[in-house]
């Protein structure tokens, strides 16, 4: 039997300069949080193309996306879908290291996130977060070659 459940592939950046790094605080269906800026990608983009519109909806800044350094896999427990059926949720999110080359920080109007902030990497632990921001912060910091952690 195969198990049936929904995909979203989304793109993120982790964005760092001079020992702070850039997160967008996500509020959304009653959870909230920092995060990478980023997000869930349009039909037929190029996760690339996707992570640099992401992060400038979120931030006001362009980005230049340097490298990519692994992939997320998220799961979450079936919750009833739009047409009523149960589905599990999987999210597989590509992280990608990415440098600002334009534009002002700025904040998402009707978005899923509130604000940006450059917050000091060592207020990162005192932070309500998401769990991708330790995930990123380790590929940061570890390059795994296959882009895995362990």
């Amino acid at each position: 039997m195969t198990l049936e459940f929904d995909t979203r592939p989304a793109a993120y950046a982790i964005i760092i300069q001079e020992d702070r790094i850039l997160l967008a605080y996500w509020k959304q269906d009653g959870k909230e949080g920092w995060t990478l800026p980023g997000g869930g990608l349009d039909l037929a983009e190029h996760p690339v193309d996707g992570c640099r519109r992401e992060v400038y909806e979120e931030t006001g800044y362009e980005a230049r996306i340097d490298r990519m350094l692994g992939i997320d896999v998220g799961h979450w427990p079936a919750e009833a879908g739009q047409d009523g059926t149960l589905r599990d949720f999987q999210a597989l999110r590509l992280v990608y290291e990415a440098t600002i080359v334009g534009g002002e920080l700025t904040h998402e109007v009707d978005g899923s996130t509130t604000h940006a902030a450059w917050i000091p990497l060592e207020d990162i632990g005192k932070l309500n977060r998401v769990s991708l921001v330790d995930v990123a912060i380790r590929l940061h910091n570890e390059r795994p070659a296959d882009g895995k952690l362990d």
